[in-house]
């Protein structure tokens, strides 16, 4: 193998690590010229075309998993008998390599590593992706404080590979949960015990269960409380239990629920994330640590083959770092941290069993009398109704029989076997209900569609004809239907309208000619959208985001003429602010009257800028003509007009007024003195 070429690209370099299904090398991918991790499953499983499909299916929902925090996959393939996997080469070591250097971590270490862990499995968890084999030989920890996860999808696809049954569970027994253990289901909540699990050994240096035995471990599991871990803030205790509780209801909903406790935790005790140190095992590169086996649920011997730690990715879990050999002094058993195959009946029955009572004893027989002599034709016709019994017995055990295996034949082979249904064009309603016929689950991601009714399916992955067993996931593509265009609110910025307008796979622009003048919304500011928020458009549409120019400027409105109420009220209406200047007497206007503005009416002024000044007539009168009246009736007119009247040469009421003091029309001031002068 080593030396040898995969598929005439993968160069097989130095072994770096061995497990129980499968072996681990350096490699370089001759094509893009990069060194990479090259893990080859155990001959066993390559042979097993069912377990090939399940391993090609689960490396593509790998590879498409992408975080710095999770090992890459870059390929797989078959190449003769050998199934492989290339993945992202990390140099460094491992958690266990950190615990086995410090015993414990203190808290702030342990949390920020429980942080990194969680951070991938959460995207892992929102990928419809279980890792099921969270514990510290999966934590890769590289130069810098970088902490990776390795090993995605460890029983999906060695499950189907006769490995494991019904009967059987695949783990690793110190971070198992309990459901793992009765029932053998997973989701996103026992990756959640196992995190937690991996902070309690990281505060304690030390798994929760220990035993002599797998079997012991997890019964404990199932059966026991984890204990509260002692030395540390109460916060941090609790998150401990929350995460380990037995009940999958009762923890975390999934690792970001999880993730988002601790934070919370970190940020209320006030402490800080720190850096990650790179374990000082795997530091030296020539070093071969050897440690003692110890009981179940602590480390093992372990022998490095090199300081390189290579990400097992999905869908595997065994150890993929150290390779285990025996302590010629103990037994060799596999330790906790391998994945194991264990009877689940084992596991669910109490470790010590107990041992039975003493049978009460036999009651003395009755003496019996002795056996009447039968004749030859008696015996006779007994032997041949004990031949029938017999015969009909054999017979229907046989019939049973074939029928039983038949029938576990047909389950083994068919039975659990199932068809992905043709989904692609029917609504999302009937598609659960044809799933739901063919035992399948589903997950649902929506996608704008210019072609597809919303509501219907677009594609299924796997696509329509695949196998798959009962109990599978298909990933449903179903139409959003056209995108529509979002709504922004007014006086938002630029940026954040691209950013909306983008989200939903549309175009943003700015189109100054589109842009508008608005008395609400700040100039440089979204006003709207064009087309209008909550338009349906097709697929990569440009939407205009029309911006504000401010306030349109005014014309002065024409009040002259008005009082100086109905001046003011005019004005403030019409967006200006009217202030009241000093009287002004006119020919032309009644008193009380507005004469005129400043600026005058017409005048156009900006937002900044819109104080107008109102001039008013004084309270006044307007002389009145009465040359050529009678000084009588002269006098009259005058004095009705609120004037006062001087009358000079001649005051006898018949003289003729010839000329006034104060031409006719001029207004004056009430009470003002006007002479007359008559003939």
């Amino acid at each position: 193998m080593i030396g040898g070429l995969l598929e005439q690209r993968y160069r097989v370099g130095t072994l770096v690590a061995r497990g129980g299904m499968s072996t681990v090398y350096r490699g370089v991918d001759t094509r893009l010229e990069r060194t990479v991790a090259i893990k080859v499953m155990d001959p066993r499983f390559s042979a097993d075309p069912q377990f090939v499909a399940r391993f090609e299916r689960e490396a593509r929902a790998a590879a498409k998993l992408h975080h710095p925090g999770v090992v890459q996959v870059h390929d797989q393939g078959v190449d003769e008998d050998r199934v492989y996997l290339v993945m992202e080469l990390v140099e460094g070591g491992t958690l266990r390599d950190l615990l086995n250097a410090r015993g414990k971590l203190d808290v702030p270490l342990a949390l920020t590593v429980v942080e990194k862990v969680l951070s991938p499995l959460a995207a892992a968890h929102r990928a419809d992706l279980v890792h099921r084999d969270v514990k510290p030989e999966n934590v890769l920890i590289g130069p810098g404080g970088t902490v990776k996860v390795a090993d995605f999808g460890l029983v999906r696809a060695v499950s189907t590979a006769g490995v494991t049954s019904d009967t059987m569970i695949l783990g690793t027994v110190a971070y198992l949960s309990p459901e793992q253990v009765t029932t053998g289901t997973t989701d996103a909540r026992s990756d959640v015990y196992s995190a937690g699990v991996l902070l309690y050994e990281m505060l304690t240096g030390a798994p929760p269960y220990v035993g002599d035995n797998a079997i012991s471990v997890a019964y404990r599991h199932v059966n026991d409380d984890v204990p509260p871990v002692p030395d540390v803030p109460a916060e941090v205790a609790e998150l401990v239990r929350r995460a380990t509780r037995k009940e999958p209801f009762l923890r975390p909903a999934d690792a970001e629920s999880f993730l988002s406790e601790v934070e919370t935790a970190r940020a209320k005790l006030g402490i800080a994330a720190v850096d990650v140190p790179l374990p000082t095992a795997a530091a030296t590169a020539e070093e071969a640590t050897e440690h003692v086996r110890a009981p179940f649920g602590t480390a093992e011997q372990t022998v490095r083959v090199e300081p390189v730690r290579v990400g097992a990715g999905a869908p595997f879990a065994e150890p993929t770092v150290p390779v285990h050999r025996p302590n010629p002094l103990v037994p060799p058993t596999s330790g906790p941290q391998g994945t194991r195959a264990i009877p689940r009946a084992a596991l669910l029955a109490p470790p010590e069993p107990q041992l039975a009572a003493p049978a009460p004893p036999a009651a003395r027989p009755r003496p019996k009398r002795p056996p009447k002599k039968k004749t030859p034709e008696q015996v006779l016709e007994e032997m041949r109704a004990r031949s029938k019994r017999q015969f009909i017995t054999w017979l229907s055990v046989v019939v049973v029989a074939a029928i039983l295996i038949g029938f576990t034949t047909w389950w083994l082979t068919v039975g659990q076997v199932t068809t992905v249904p043709n989904l692609v064009g029917q609504d999302e309603a009937a598609a659960t209900a044809m799933l739901d016929e063919a035992s399948l689950t589903k997950t649902v991601r929506r996608e704008n569609s210019d072609t597809v009714p919303s509501g219907q399916v677009i594609s299924t992955d796997p696509p329509a004809g695949t196998e798959a067993e009962q109990g599978d996931l298909v990933r449903l593509v179903v139409s959003a239907g056209r995108p529509v265009v979002p709504q922004v609110n007014g006086g938002a910025e630029v940026a954040l309208a691209e950013q909306e307008i983008a989200s939903v796979g549309l175009k943003p622009q700015l189109n100054p000619a589109e842009d508008a003048f608005s008395d609400r919304v700040p100039k440089g500011k979204v006003v709207t959208l064009k087309p209008a928020p909550g338009t349906p458009v097709p697929i990569g549409s440009a939407v205009t985001i029309v911006l504000s120019k401010g306030s349109e400027p005014k014309p002065v409105p024409s009040v002259i003429g008005k009082t100086k109420d109905e001046a003011f009220a005019e004005l403030s209406a019409a967006g200006f602010e009217p202030v009241e200047g000093p009287q002004e007497p006119s020919d032309r206007v009644d008193g009380g009257k507005v004469v005129r503005t400043d600026p005058p009416a017409g005048t156009n002024l900006p937002p900044n800028n819109r104080r107008v000044t109102v001039f008013v007539a004084p309270e006044g009168v307007t002389v009145p003509q009465v040359e050529g009246k009678s000084v009588k009736e002269a006098k009259k007119i005058l004095e009705d007009a609120g004037l006062k009247v001087d009358v000079q040469f001649n005051d006898r009421d018949r003289a003729r007024v010839v000329n006034q003091s104060i031409r006719a029309g001029e207004r004056v001031p009430k009470d003002t003195r006007i002479t007359i002068i008559a003939v």
